[in-house]
């Protein structure tokens, strides 16, 4: 088994500002359980319908966020966070898809390059 070579606790929350976060059924139960919510009232509270470019798709709901613009709905702003860890979607608990994460390598330079380990590139 190979180790991530990536720590999402000091990263900003970039993959959760993807801007269509699309999400299953089984990942609308898993919400609406977690918050105690019918399904059908998470599904409603929590997503919308994205249909364009080809895409008929569920995708998570997003709150504006000061760093990228806006984030999905479930994070927390302030401490970086996600606020669903345990009831994540399966696209959360699959990114980065790999040992490496493209994301966390570029901060990883810049924070060196710029001598700051609190830096985040927003360009």
């Amino acid at each position: 088994m190979t180790r991530n070579q990536y720590d999402c606790s000091k990263c900003p929350g970039f993959c959760c500002s993807y801007s269509r976060i699309a999400i299953s059924d089984n990942d609308i139960k898993r919400l609406a359980k977690h918050f105690e919510l019918p399904v059908e009232e998470a599904r409603d509270k929590f997503t919308y319908h994205y249909t364009a470019d080809g895409c008929d798709e569920r995708v998570l709901r997003h709150h504006k966020d000061e760093i990228y613009g806006s984030v999905c709905r479930f994070f927390d702003r302030e401490a970086r966070r996600c606020t669903v860890y345990t009831a994540r979607p399966h696209v959360c608990r699959t990114y980065p898809y790999g040992s490496k994460c493209g994301y966390y390598e570029f901060l990883k330079f810049e924070r060196t390059h710029q001598g700051d380990d609190e830096h985040v590139p927003t360009c």
